[in-house]
């Protein structure tokens, strides 16, 4: 997506959290100031170097580690890496450009419109993790993003990360941020995380989710601090987030913080579309009018869902994106989960190519953006001749877990 740093002022109740310059606030005590501002906890400061001098703040630090030689050596390569796969995308369509892989269902959060996790799951073995990424690899695949449940649950994620870096795959996460610390940070950044994305669904935790500004800004800090890797934050409407207009300040103080902000409209148990009401149409579109450059740059599919119309377009889930469950098998995505089922192991280009020209009959109403942003590449050629109903007998697949 697109964003530049002007935001229209929204009205909103911060109480005694403060989320930057531009939000005024309703609270009769509110001051406009950066949360930058606020003290670290003390055993991040007590980390400093002898030789640094003591600090009282992220501002008064050194600068952000990703504006360092080392920073910016690291962003550039990360760039050339980028623009090569883009690259061997549009010459061949033999092989998968992105592929998200589940080492850990079980998540720390229980938010009440997510259907992909459980409170009961263990870890996958890390031997196990090891041969399905090196599948991945065997089969082309460009970019491997761990998903959950929640990642950082999982006691080996760092070495899973190398071993994505090891197949020459772009090493992405999605996680919900609560568990990132500053040693945390570290040990992705020696690890070799390219991309992270955290997902902020309001400024106060409630019933709905915590995943929250007020929870999570002194996580934002940190990795504004220490991160190398790339930074976006993903806010949403729809799904019964209370107020649409907390993704607007949640948008800006990704910016303010250095990070890409992009906004996804939450889809229904089925990944399908479920129309924006006015008020969430209105900030999803505000969203989309503030530009910085985001690695995502293929979300024009969501304009029609929030105004509640199908998309014309070739979803090449099976092929270009692949889904690999914590049972190893592979799925059209996160909400088709049953088809084709799978495993890793036994998955061949043959596969790929056969899902690349198969037409998915839940594609028109379908609001999952990875697979939208990947089949975005290939939306100009090889039109689709076969045709599947995920679970049979038109019946879209729907997979409900405990929690």
């Amino acid at each position: 997506m697109h964003f530049d740093r002007n935001a229209v002022n929204i009205p909103i109740r911060l109480k005694n959290l403060r989320f930057g310059t531009e939000a005024p606030s309703t609270a009769p005590n509110a001051r406009a100031s950066l949360v930058s501002h606020n003290l670290l906890p003390s055993q991040f400061a007590q980390r400093a170097s002898a030789s640094t001098p003591a600090c009282d703040s992220i501002e008064k630090m050194a600068p952000p580690r990703k504006y360092s030689t080392r920073g910016r050596l690291l962003a550039t390569f990360r760039k050339v890496r980028e623009v090569a796969l883009v690259g061997r995308a549009l010459a061949f369509t033999g092989h998968p450009v992105m592929a998200q892989i589940i080492p850990m269902r079980f998540c720390n959060l229980s938010c009440a419109y997510c259907n992909e996790y459980d409170k009961v799951s263990e870890p996958v073995a890390v031997e196990e993790m090891y041969r399905r990424i090196d599948h991945l690899g065997r089969l082309g695949t460009s970019i491997i993003t761990i998903s959950g449940g929640e990642p950082l649950t999982h006691p080996e994620l760092d070495l899973v990360i190398r071993r994505i870096r090891r197949t020459g795959a772009i090493a992405g996460m999605i996680t919900n941020g609560y568990l990132l610390n500053q040693e945390r940070i570290e040990r992705l950044n020696s690890a070799g995380l390219d991309h992270m994305q955290i997902s902020i669904d309001n400024i106060d935790p409630d019933e709905v989710s915590k995943k929250s500004l007020k929870v999570l800004d002194k996580k934002l800090q940190m990795l504004a601090q220490f991160a190398e890797f790339h930074v976006n934050i993903n806010s949403v409407v729809g799904g019964g987030i209370r107020n649409p207009n907390d993704a607007l300040v949640i948008g800006r103080r990704a910016l303010e913080l250095g990070f890409t902000s992009t906004i996804g409209i939450i889809h229904d148990g089925d990944g399908q579309l479920k129309p924006l009401k006015p008020d969430e149409a209105r900030v999803y579109f505000e969203m989309r009018r503030m530009k910085k450059r985001n690695y995502s740059r293929f979300n024009q599919f969501q304009e029609a869902i929030a105004q509640g119309r199908p998309n014309d377009w070739r979803c090449r889930a099976g092929s270009r994106y692949i889904y690999v469950c914590e049972d190893g098998l592979v799925h059209y995505c996160s909400q088709q989960r049953g088809y084709p089922g799978v495993p890793i192991a036994q998955y061949t280009r043959a596969d790929v190519k056969r899902e690349f020209v198969t037409a998915k009959s839940c594609a028109p109403n379908c609001t999952i953006s990875c697979v939208h942003q990947v089949s975005h590449i290939d939306h100009w050629r090889a039109p689709q001749t076969r045709t599947v109903s995920p679970g049979g007998d038109g019946v879209l697949v729907n997979i409900q877990t405990g929690g």
